[in-house]
């Protein structure tokens, strides 16, 4: 029998060696991804309600057309000029005031287990000093009602619970997505 080895947590050094891989624009820059531009902006709040200065927020999302850029995805084809731009994988340490900031796309819906399409969604997960692993959640968009009401997984969390996975639009035009890690309004997170 196998035994596990004891755990150790993901901090405070978990920004080293990870930060070349830090990337806020998914687009590439370019206009042409399939998709008009979408900012994401939030905080990550700790639960006495304070701003979590040096963590790591990372998204994974398929492009448009509902296609993720991996090889897994038995529908993507490399070499796709709108593919070659948009990336699908963001990461960004959190600012001192826990703040984090994505430039993206809207995603396409991607196929669920039982064959119906899921909600466009965000891949989230966060990382900190103190976890012994990262968390994991989704981030679902605003205008996409009649989509969240049906989608294979948001339909599993309580109805009072899953406007902690809902973005809001901000008064700048971004959509503002605050990450709650405890206590009141605690951001649903998933056991994966």
């Amino acid at each position: 029998m196998l035994y596990p080895t004891s755990s150790q947590t993901v901090g405070p050094y978990l920004h080293i060696g990870l930060s070349g891989l830090n990337r806020a624009d998914l687009t590439g820059g370019r206009a042409d991804a399939g998709a008009a531009h979408v900012v994401i902006e939030g905080r990550v709040i700790d639960g006495e309600g304070n701003p979590v200065p040096d963590g790591l927020v990372e998204i994974w999302q398929a492009d448009a057309r509902g296609v993720y850029r991996h090889p897994d995805d038995p529908r993507f084809e490399a070499g796709g000029a709108q593919r070659d731009a948009f990336t699908g994988f963001g990461r960004v340490p959190t600012e001192a005031d826990g703040g984090f900031r994505f430039t993206t796309i809207k995603p396409g819906g991607v196929p669920a287990p039982d064959g119906q399409l899921q909600a466009p969604h965000l891949v989230v997960s966060v990382f900190m000093r103190g976890l012994l692993k990262h968390l994991s959640t989704r981030m679902y968009f605003p205008d996409e009602a009649a989509a969240n009401e049906r989608d294979w997984i948001l339909s599993k969390v309580p109805a009072g619970r899953r406007g902690t996975l809902v973005a809001q639009m901000g008064d700048s035009g971004a959509l503002r997505w605050d990450i709650v890690l405890q206590g009141p309004g605690e951001t649903v997170f998933f056991d994966i």
